[in-house]
């Protein structure tokens, strides 16, 4: 399949004999994810929904998708650049959040290639057209789920603006629950995060612009701790802060990020990127949302992971510049890796 125009959403299936990801390109979206653990026991460890139609509709908290064209929050949906003032939909209190009312999340990409075999991948395309959510310039992006390995995989997004330079983030926004995505709270998952500081927030959950270091904190996991054990010493509902990826080692051009344990299957993660900083969130809003296979998820019951650029960077002068000039290309690498300990 190359090069087939794409106008209805489908979902489509990697396997290597080892993990299988059920992708559908609506959204970019990981439906599934089946992992083994220690014993050989399969699992599917990402939360979602059974049908595509189920995305589609207002209820989904982003359950694995891609977001953009800019991850997380824009302060009050605006930002000046150039001298031009852009103006964006507020969906999210005061901000915007996640590309708007219709970002990536919310439209089909076209299916520009699927591969079987020893590393199956598919890649998504999408066309974002000028002046689309309020962002300026035409965009496109592609994103490609590849099993590298029989327990790892990568996921390289790029996009390319044509005419005009544009704040460009992206994150996958998959809620992994190791245990089982209907296993409930993540309280017992264990995390380390190879960030010393994190981007602390205003009251509507906007970063300050100031750096704060983790250590003595309860956003210290710069060991392995159980995500349970000071989340109760987070302001608001749980965690949803942005981590500077300063201190992990270095492999092949990625950072690793996080490492997450299951420890009643032995299910672990560890996430690589490129990418500057990594939202952990703990499924805060998650409330009582109807999920695959019958469950029925509640507040904490997934977390995420969402390498990124850091959120309001395009206000925020001392942050990395999320601004994308036409000819430059924006890239981010994901590497997924699983194992059993």
């Amino acid at each position: 399949m190359s090069g087939r125009q794409q106008t209805k959403a489908e979902l489509f299936e990697l396997n290597n004999g080892t993990i299988r990801a059920k992708i559908t390109n609506y959204g970019a979206i990981i439906t599934s994810l089946f992992v083994p653990d220690k014993q050989g026991n399969v699992a599917d460890v990402v939360l979602g929904f059974d049908s595509i139609e189920s995305y589609m509709k207002d209820n989904s908290p982003y359950f694995g998708c891609i977001v953009g064209r800019v991850a997380n929050r824009i302060k009050e949906g605006k930002f000046t650049l150039n001298g031009v003032d852009y103006i964006l939909p507020v969906n999210n209190g005061p901000n915007s959040l996640h590309g708007g009312n219709k970002g990536f999340d919310k439209v089909v990409w076209e299916v520009v290639d699927c591969k079987d075999g020893e590393h199956p991948s598919i890649t998504l395309k999408y066309q974002s057209h000028d002046g689309e959510e309020g962002y300026p310039g035409d965009v496109t992006v592609t994103a490609t789920y590849t099993l590298t390995s029989s327990r790892t995989m990568r996921l390289d997004m790029e996009a390319f603006p044509k005419n005009k330079p544009t704040p460009i983030n992206l994150a996958q926004h998959t809620y992994w629950n190791l245990a089982g995505h209907n296993s409930g709270k993540v309280f017992d998952h264990s995390i380390q995060i190879w960030g010393s500081q994190i981007t602390p927030l205003d009251q509507n959950s906007v970063p300050t612009g100031e750096f704060l270091p983790v250590k003595g904190t309860c956003f210290d996991f710069t060991s392995e701790k159980k995500i349970g054990i000071s989340i109760n010493e987070v302001p608001g509902l749980g965690y949803d802060h942005n981590y500077v990826l300063d201190c992990g080692e270095v492999k092949s051009g990625l950072k690793r990020a996080a490492k997450v344990k299951d420890p009643s299957g032995s299910r672990v993660l560890n996430v690589w990127t490129d990418a500057p900083g990594m939202q952990f969130y703990t499924a805060n809003y998650v409330n009582g949302v109807a999920g695959k296979g019958g469950a029925v998820y509640e507040k904490h019951s997934g977390l995420c992971l969402e390498t990124q650029g850091f959120p309001n960077a395009i206000n925020q002068p001392n942050f990395p510049s999320i601004v994308v000039q036409p000819g430059e290309k924006y890239k981010q690498t994901m590497l997924f890796e699983f194992s059993a300990e």
